[in-house]
């Protein structure tokens, strides 16, 4: 079984900002395959199905980005989920163009809070991950306030795009085909 967590902060004033992608990109997800978030617990909002031949839990944790890992960890103890092989996170990254994706097996927070919680609940950087660009704050901006704000019109239909090919590398990498998934959406768009 594996568990495929979406990070993004709940509440309406949060929907469709960068720092949702993680949420936004879970959905397109569970859209593809009948999956909804049917069930609560975990600190989170999650929904059971099958994708590609696996048995599937769609998470999206509840208690904010910063403390992502708390829920992740409880879901993986309680569906007795090993992370550094069934654990599928899905994230935002102001260090990549915006709709480009990045495929990892490992590694380190690079700066984001929601890994870096996740790392230091887990004890461990291994476990897959799909980074969704967002592209880097403009200069005069502040951080919190660049991946709290709202993805411009103009770029909407290149992060929809990018949430399919996401959804398309998600299915690769419940198949066991990391490397073709790497080597097919780890390129810029």
């Amino acid at each position: 079984m594996f568990l495929i967590a979406g990070l993004g902060n709940p509440g309406r004033q949060y929907a469709n900002t960068r720092h949702n992608m993680g949420y936004m990109a879970l959905d397109v997800l569970g859209r593809r395959h009948n999956i909804g978030y049917n069930d609560d617990g975990h600190k989170a909002m999650f929904g059971k199905g099958m994708i590609a031949g696996q048995k599937v839990i769609l998470l999206k944790p509840l208690t904010y980005m910063n403390l992502s890992g708390e829920s992740i960890r409880s879901a993986l103890d309680y569906f007795k989920i090993d992370p550094s092989c069934e654990l599928i996170v899905l994230y935002d990254d102001i260090h990549l163009p915006a709709g480009q994706l990045r495929i990892r097996t490992k590694g380190s927070a690079g700066g984001h809070n929601g890994i870096k919680n996740i790392i230091q609940h887990l004890g461990s950087e291994e476990f897959l991950r799909i980074r969704i660009g967002v592209g880097e704050k403009p200069p005069e901006w502040d951080q919190v306030d660049y991946v709290l704000g709202h993805i411009p019109k103009e770029e909407q239909p290149l992060m929809d795009e990018a949430f399919e090919r996401c959804a398309d590398a998600t299915e690769l990498l419940l198949k066991g085909e990391t490397e073709l998934a790497m080597s097919r959406y780890n390129v810029k768009v």
